[in-house]
């Protein structure tokens, strides 16, 4: 069986799917990681419940933001890691062409960049 015959049998994979799924876990991602933080400071100083919590999933979304952690930091490299941190995990709002300007990319290279990370991501977290 030929290599472009095994790959008949994937399914085809939407991109934009991928993307909005890739970027909504990015963004889940920035907030658990701060509650992850918050909840080591109160163990730290000994204070439980200091906000109600109306969801038990501590476990679980730690697990999320240690494995998010290393899909970020294992599978990009430097120039698909600045794009994502900046334009998804920041807290502030950066546009495109910024980022470009920042990191010297032109335009194609850019936006290819950019899906390959989300692809990676998406890849790494088992998305896809």
């Amino acid at each position: 069986m030929t290599a472009a015959e095994q790959l008949s049998f994937l399914p085809d994979i939407n991109e934009k799917e991928v993307r909005n799924l890739v970027i909504k876990e990015l963004k889940t991602y920035r907030s658990l990681k701060i509650q992850a933080e918050n909840r080591r400071e109160q163990k730290e100083k000994g204070v439980i419940g200091l906000f109600p919590q109306l969801r038990k999933s501590t476990e679980y979304n730690e697990l999320k933001v240690k494995q998010m952690d290393r899909a970020l930091k294992q599978c990009l490299d430097q120039d698909e890691y600045s794009i994502i941190e900046k334009k998804y995990l920041s807290p502030e709002k950066i546009k495109d062409l910024e980022i470009m300007i920042e990191l010297g990319l032109k335009r194609d290279k850019f936006y290819q960049v950019k899906r390959q990370a989300i692809y990676n991501i998406a890849t790494a977290l088992g998305i896809i």
